[in-house]
């Protein structure tokens, strides 16, 4: 399927490894350029490099900090004086470490708001003009299963990914009329460092192996297994594409059927 996205540009956030890196390659392997943007590290030049070869498309890095609203500033002026022809922007942030919400210290909520929330509005405000403007864009904000069926281990990641959820919502609604797409991707168990890292968490606190924590929760998926990155790619690319410009609002489970809720 020809998703007709060949030759646009589109700046995809945590895009060294991870989700973030998984829909860059799948972007990149349609045609997309691919602005690369996360903190500044070897892993964000070897991604970007690996991608243009592979592709044969034009990749650029941008670094970002998103817990440092200075570096986000300096981003934002970036994207609009250098990249107005954005056309695809992935958000994706990292995750706090597992926690509940009880006696979480005043700072630790406003950093992890800064990082994971305040930071995405400002960067999607920065590339919304030119997409309005082309009457064509594509916003997809990764968040978390657990924004529809909450986990009490993860309650930081609870709170703010819903708030985003909330804004997605809305802007969805507002720039509709603008060729604009606005979407939520709520991935559950894909195989990253990420999920590793709350699988080395639960299995401290359990005494289980990770292997075993690991194994446990791949029997409670109904297909079996984690995902990849690479699926969980694809669906972000289909979203990114002229067939789903009537799929807006939404928010697109990719969690191989574990939540239970309808």
């Amino acid at each position: 399927m020809d998703l007709q996205i060949s030759g646009r540009k589109a700046l995809v956030l945590g895009a060294s490894s991870g989700l973030g890196r998984g829909v860059a390659e799948a972007l990149a392997a349609e045609g997309v350029h691919i602005v690369l943007a996360a903190r500044a590290s070897d892993r964000l030049t070897d991604a970007a490099t690996a991608i243009a070869s592979q592709h044969g498309v034009q990749t650029v890095t941008l670094p970002v900090d998103l817990s440092d609203s200075a570096s986000v500033e300096e981003f934002v002026q970036a994207i609009r004086t250098q990249h107005p022809d954005i056309s695809i922007l992935v958000n994706n942030t990292g995750g706090p470490s597992p926690s509940g919400v009880e006696g979480i210290s005043g700072h630790t909520w406003k950093q992890q708001f800064e990082t994971m929330v305040l930071s995405l509005f400002r960067i999607t405000d920065a590339v919304l003009p030119g997409m309005k403007e082309r009457r064509w864009g594509r916003i997809l904000t990764i968040a978390s299963a657990v924004v529809v069926e909450p986990n009490i281990r993860l309650g930081v990641s609870v709170t703010l990914r819903s708030a985003l959820a909330g804004w997605s919502k809305t802007l969805a609604t507002e720039v509709a009329p603008h060729g604009v797409t606005v979407n939520m991707l709520l991935p559950g168990h894909i195989t990253t460092d990420r999920t590793h890292f709350l699988a080395e968490a639960e299995a401290r606190k359990t005494g289980k192996t990770q292997e075993a924590v690991q194994e446990e929760k791949a029997r409670n998926i109904p297909v079996g297994r984690y995902g990849t990155v690479e699926e969980f790619g694809a669906t972000a690319a289909f979203l990114t594409s002229t067939a789903a410009a009537y799929i807006t609002g939404s928010m697109i489970r990719v969690d191989g059927g574990a939540l239970k809720s309808i």
